[in-house]
């Protein structure tokens, strides 16, 4: 039996994941993905003819799931700060990161950002897991191997989130709430 070492351990989890994220967002339309079981989770809308992302001022439950959409843009957003505070300039803000304008272009921007990490995971060897150097965010005083064991537990959590959305929606579409 082959022994892997942390970097096709760490691939072979956030594949595991990818898998979970694409079944959950296989055929997901417009509607479904905007679609909120309370007002106060945190969405995604269009105010004056741009796109606005809420930001939680609070995780507590009170505000209740998020909207596909905004889990969606979610995934953009710390992947995208992942990749440009720990392998680029550093630069990128929450408000630097936009919602596409719809699913289909979520989905691209996100396989996208996917194709690229696995790209950036690919160039380093064992040994770069182990060192300090490309961890910068969102963790700090760690190796690079807990960065990315971080982001593929965030991609599995987002993944299951949106599976539950789906059943929320076509649980209030086909029954209501009663």
């Amino acid at each position: 039996m082959k022994d892997f070492g942390i970097k096709e351990s760490i691939l072979f989890q956030l594949d595991m994941c990818w898998q979970l994220y694409l079944y959950h967002t296989d055929n997901i339309g417009e509607e479904e993905a905007h679609w909120s079981f309370n007002p106060k989770g945190l969405q995604v809308r269009k105010k004056d003819g741009k796109w606005c992302i809420d930001w939680p001022e609070t995780e507590s439950y009170e505000i209740g799931p998020s909207s596909i959409a905004w889990i969606m843009w979610h995934i953009i957003y710390w992947w995208s700060i992942a990749l440009d505070k720990n392998f680029g300039e550093g630069t990128l803000e929450k408000e630097d990161i936009l919602w596409p304008g719809s699913v289909e272009k979520a989905k691209a921007t996100i396989e996208s950002l996917h194709n690229k990490w696995i790209s950036r995971l690919n160039d380093l060897s064992d040994e770069d897991f182990q060192l300090k150097h490309y961890a910068k965010w969102p963790l700090e005083d760690t190796n690079f191997a807990n960065i990315a064991l971080w982001l593929n537990a965030e991609l599995m959590k987002n993944a299951a989130e949106i599976g539950y959305g789906r059943f929320l929606y076509e649980a209030y579409r086909k029954h209501g709430f009663k």
